[in-house]
């Protein structure tokens, strides 16, 4: 089952990276409004992790916001959308969040997770649909 979610992640990565930003509704307005107001505006000198980075869009806001950034995803290919979009500014790492996470704890101030385990309980043909 993981790898049929891998691949299908894959091949949404550039479907993500180019449309998902503007073209979700669910993202652009309902989600991710209300998530950046819970975020502090300065966040210089914090550690952040963005488990489940997709295409990177809460990776960006983080490190606008001054955060030291590691972003995480079981793609590797959502791991490359992102790293087009924010380049080295972040520590990016393919990684399955079912498994133990390889950071000490309390390795972060703060840890995002943007709809993660709501989309796991669906296909991402179902997420997309949305």
């Amino acid at each position: 089952m993981k790898h049929v979610i891998m691949d299908a992640y894959s091949k949404l990565s550039r479907d993500y990276e180019k449309n998902v930003d503007t073209e979700s509704g669910y993202n652009a307005y309902y989600e991710r409004p209300p998530m950046l107001k819970q975020l502090p505006e300065d966040m210089s000198g914090l550690a952040a992790l963005d488990a489940g980075c997709a295409a990177g869009w809460y990776t960006e806001q983080l490190f606008h916001r001054g955060a030291q950034v590691t972003a995480i995803d079981l793609s590797p290919e959502m791991i490359e959308a992102t790293r087009r979009r924010v380049g080295e500014k972040a520590n990016l790492l393919a990684h399955d969040l079912n498994d133990p996470l390889p950071f000490a704890d309390e390795s972060f101030h703060l840890i995002i997770s943007s709809l993660t385990f709501a989309y796991k309980s669906q296909s991402p043909t179902q997420e997309r649909n949305r």
